[in-house]
């Protein structure tokens, strides 16, 4: 017999189907023992031989049901055939020559049919047309010995056993071309199960990755499925069961309402959203909505799929942080190589001055070279702060942050700065707790020099009118803030107060406080400007406060191990 392979699923379901016609063999076989036994009992002539015929037609689906299972189902080999439908077929035959001789009004030959199905349901074309034949040679063989053994007529009964045949040649090619139909869909269905789940996979490792936020919404307002960018912007956990009601929080209702909108026009939708949320600066997002079906899908479709709406949100201000960061760095390489360019012509000029006044003794003509000086050492710093934009960026590339105990490094950083700065005071608060940051050292020394640098420029020459301020505690970021007591900036200078190139100032390049945020971003902390009141030995008194918020990694002390010189 033929060996074939079969798939795993068609395996299993063969498998299955072997193991229900090994027990309908079980009750066949307890079912003719028990017409038998029920039979002698009512007096019928049943012999000895029937009896243990049955019997051991019952033995025999016992043993083939209860032997071992292996691997190969009964359709990859050809034991299980010949074991199985020749035991039934030799055995039906036998029970039928046996009534025949004791005149039992009971025929046997319509369980030939039972074998014929099974071997039409569970083997290939060859074991199903072969179980046919040997059912209908059984069959005129049972003809010709009940014509030879009552010398009788036998037209009548080869008649039948033929028509009988081909009643069985019938069923064991459709019961096999059906079982090979049922075995393919099956196999289909595996497989298209195996591909929905592999797409599943590809969407969830898709969603958990992409850049932009992504919500699933059904048309009750529901939330599906969020990946977790669209959990952050939502403020959100990522443990949070779903789904949950988008409709609740009234901030998200702008959502909702675009959602409905998708839903009821059948058409994607795409809008600038604004998002209000207490206490912080507006959320604005940009949302783009498809259905999961379109609008020429087919009527009937449309009622099998259940109809979604996708939402993809975009933070702008992410979008437009990456615009700037690229300008910028655009803007920076052009700048620096006009200002390689500059600082040998403007060298040659200051010597040149320089070598000029040696030999001037007319005042006017001196007043007129100290202001070519002037300038030129003026044009001096703006080369110098363009050129120190690509010497930080090239620093933030290549500095490595570490730990530092906030307090001691702004008490050093402080002390270094009073050095040289005798005329001005400034007062320290140090108020961290011993709390610890990761930052550069020359990064930090580097941003607040500038911010004393600006905040005594404007400060008054009062008492305390320049404070140094470090806060820090367990579970809240530390923070060191730099105030002066001077005027309240301008609406239109605080909107522009980080942009490179800004000044309120003539004679400043504008980009030293870029410079510090740009830091800042390096290290993962916030450079922010408000007015805040502190209350001093003078009274309250309102202030320019200019805060550096540092990532929430504050810790005391005894927690450093070597683990605090990786950046997380």
């Amino acid at each position: 017999m033929k060996r074939t392979t079969l798939s795993p699923g068609s395996a299993q379901s063969s498998a299955r189907l072997w193991s229900g016609f090994l027990s309908a063999r079980v009750l066949v076989a307890l079912a003719l023992l028990g017409l038998h036994l029920a039979a002698l009992a009512l007096g019928q002539p049943v012999t000895a031989r029937l009896l243990l015929a049955s019997g051991a037609y019952l033995a025999a689906t016992l043993a083939l049901r209860s032997w071992p299972r292996s691997d190969d189902w009964p359709g990859t080999a050809a034991w299980p055939w010949l074991a199985s439908i020749g035991v039934d077929l030799l055995a039906y035959t036998g029970l039928q020559l046996l009534q025949m001789q004791t005149q039992e009004p009971m025929s046997y030959t319509p369980l030939f049919g039972f074998a014929v199905l099974m071997a039409g349901v569970l083997g290939n074309r060859s074991v199903a047309l072969g179980g046919a034949a040997a059912a209908t040679l059984l069959l005129l063989a049972l003809a010709w010995w009940t014509g030879w053994r009552g010398g009788t007529e036998t037209t009548g009964a080869y008649l039948g056993a033929a028509l009988t045949g081909t009643a069985y040649f019938i069923v064991a090619w459709l019961a096999h071309q059906l079982a090979t139909r049922l075995l393919h869909e099956q196999h289909h269905a595996r497989q298209s199960r195996i591909a929905a789940h592999t797409q599943a996979a590809i969407s969830h490792m898709v969603m958990q990755h992409v850049s932009d936020g992504v919500l699933v919404l059904d048309p009750q307002g529901r939330v599906r499925l969020a990946n977790p960018v669209a959990l952050v912007l939502m403020d959100r956990k990522g443990d949070e069961p779903l789904p949950f009601p988008l409709a609740p929080d009234l901030r998200w209702r702008p959502l909702l309402q675009l959602a409905h909108q998708t839903c009821s026009e059948l058409q994607s939708q795409a809008a600038d959203v604004t998002i209000m949320h207490e206490g912080q600066s507006p959320l604005v997002l940009r949302v783009r909505t498809w259905l999961t079906s379109s609008s020429s899908a087919q009527a009937g479709a449309r009622e099998e799929q259940e109809q979604l709406c996708v939402m993809f949100l975009q933070d702008l201000r992410e979008m437009e942080a990456r615009l700037r960061t690229e300008k910028m760095a655009a803007m920076g390489r052009m700048s620096a190589a006009v200002a390689h360019e500059i600082r040998n012509p403007l060298a040659a000029i200051t010597q040149a001055n320089e070598l000029l006044a040696e030999d001037l003794s007319d005042p006017a003509q001196q007043r007129l070279s100290a202001m070519v000086a002037q300038n030129a050492e003026r044009l001096a710093r703006i080369t110098e702060d363009v050129l120190d934009i690509a010497r930080v960026h090239h620093q933030m590339g290549n500095a490595s942050s570490r730990a530092l105990v906030l307090d001691e490094a702004v008490q050093r950083i402080a002390d270094d700065w009073q050095a040289a700065h005798p005329d001005t005071a400034v007062t320290l608060n140090l108020l961290a707790r011993q709390a610890q940051v990761v930052f550069d050292p020359e990064h930090l020394r580097r941003v607040l020099v500038n911010l004393l640098d600006n905040a005594a420029r404007y400060a008054s020459t009062q008492a305390e009118a320049l404070q140094l301020i470090t806060q820090g505690s367990m579970g809240r970021p530390a923070t060191v803030q730099v105030w002066s007591d001077g005027a309240p900036l301008e609406s239109s200078v605080q909107q522009h107060l980080f942009e490179p190139f800004f000044s309120s100032e003539s004679r400043s390049s504008g980009l030293g406080l870029y410079i510090c945020r740009e830091l800042c971003q390096r290290h993962g902390a916030t450079l922010h400007y408000a007015r805040r009141a502190l209350d001093l030995s003078r009274g309250t008194v309102q202030g320019n406060a200019f805060t550096l918020t540092f990532r929430a990694s504050s810790r005391p002390p005894d927690a450093s191990s070597t683990l605090d010189a990786i950046v997380v």
